[in-house]
Parts: structure tokens; C-alpha cells; sequence
């Protein structure tokens, strides 16, 4: 019963009401790339991708490594609790999913690269869990920022999903929206594999590579 309500997304006015400011201090610095971790003013012709997938450590991972990328950070995304904590995200009553902000060079890397790197290290036909990780917190989504990132999710969402299907697996369930409040999540939690090699990763992915001529 308590995994059950935990996969159903909550109703609005029955969410967690959060706070009207954030409390939390964070490092100022990424701890891997050494640009800023809260960047909402992004360089010059950089653009800006929120990305759940699952646990958000071992998300923020894969992405920080990807050359063309500026910064990453760790937060929560898509429901309806303002600034909220983590164990207030952890009992499904926010709304939120774990997210990846990544503010990227698209002259280096391409919306589309991050978008076949999002669908290859993840499952996206499992609807609210990732593995053994269960409730709304670890959905898939992809939140976009401009009208041809919407464009480019939605396409290549349909090329992957008819990969899937020739393979006999289940249909995305991804969630493509347009990007919502994304609330940056505490500090023990930014660049947290970084800090702790050897922490928890879930990457319960399909082993489906994206479509080479895609």
C-alpha cells in the first residue's frame, strides 16, 4: 500500500507546502568542473536542459562527464512543492522528480547527444521507479527550455520508442514538458559521487543503444 501511493503522482492541493524562499546553502563552485553550481545567468550562447532519470546522483554523473558541458546540478523538478527538501521529495507528497539541470555548449555538444545519452543510461518504459528505486520522484522526463528542444525530444523519443518495440520492450513513458520551477537541491547531494566514489548509482537502463543512423 505505502509503494502504492508512493507511485501515484499527488494531488496538487493535497501536496507538501514547502517554503516560500530556499534555506539551503550550497557550495558556490561545481566540484568537478569548477563553474558555478546555482546558475541561473548561463554564458553567452549556452542553453540550459532539465533532465529525470532516475536517482539524480548517479545522473548528474553521467552528464558532468560529457565534454561541451558547462555545469550540472541536482535538483527537484515538476510538482508543486515550493523549495522542498529531500526527505519531504522522498515521501511522494511534492509532486517533484529527481532532476539534472545541465547548462551545456550546444556548439560542442548537441540538445540531441544529451537527449540519446538521457535514453541509453536509463529505463524509460518504467513509469514511476527506476529499478528498485519505486515512486514519482525517479519518473523519466525530459523538461525543455526552447521550442526545437521540444522539437528534438519529441522526435527522438519516437525513433527510440520504435527501437523499443522492434525489440519487443514496453512503451516511453517519459514525461516531455516544458521546463517547470526546478528547485536546486541541498548541498550533500550536488556533484555526490564526486564527493563519495563510491556511492549509490542506479542506471537501470534497457542495454538498447539509440539508433546509429537516428
Amino acid at each position: 500500500m505505502f509503494l502504492s501511493r508512493k507511485s501515484a503522482m499527488v494531488e496538487p492541493e493535497k501536496a507538501l507546502p514547502g517554503r516560500a524562499t530556499d534555506p539551503f546553502r550550497r557550495s558556490e563552485k561545481h566540484v568537478v568542473l569548477g563553474t558555478p553550481v546555482v546558475s541561473d545567468d548561463v554564458p553567452a550562447g549556452h542553453e540550459v536542459a532539465i533532465f529525470g532519470l532516475g536517482c539524480f546522483w548517479g545522473a548528474e554523473e553521467v552528464y558532468w562527464q560529457k565534454d561541451g558541458v558547462w555545469s550540472t546540478s541536482v535538483g527537484y523538478a515538476g510538482g508543486f512543492t515550493p523549495h522542498p527538501s529531500y526527505e519531504e521529495v522522498c515521501t511522494g507528497r511534492t509532486g517533484h522528480t529527481e532532476a539534472v539541470r545541465v547548462v551545456f555548449d550546444p556548439a560542442r555538444i548537441t540538445f540531441a547527444e544529451l537527449v540519446k545519452q538521457f535514453f541509453e543510461v536509463h529505463d524509460p518504459t518504467q513509469g514511476m521507479r527506476q529499478g528498485n528505486d519505486v515512486g514519482t520522484q525517479y519518473r523519466s522526463a525530459i523538461y525543455w527550455t526552447t521550442p526545437e528542444q521540444e522539437s528534438t525530444a519529441r522526435e527522438l523519443t519516437k525513433v527510440y520508442g520504435e527501437e523499443l518495440a522492434r525489440r519487443g520492450l514496453g512503451e516511453i513513458t517519459t514525461e516531455i514538458a516544458p521546463a517547470p520551477a526546478y528547485y536546486y537541491a541541498e548541498d550533500a547531494h550536488q556533484q555526490y559521487l564526486a564527493k563519495n566514489p563510491f556511492g549509490y548509482r542506479c542506471h537501470a537502463n534497457t542495454g538498447v543503444r539509440f539508433p546509429e543512423n537516428a
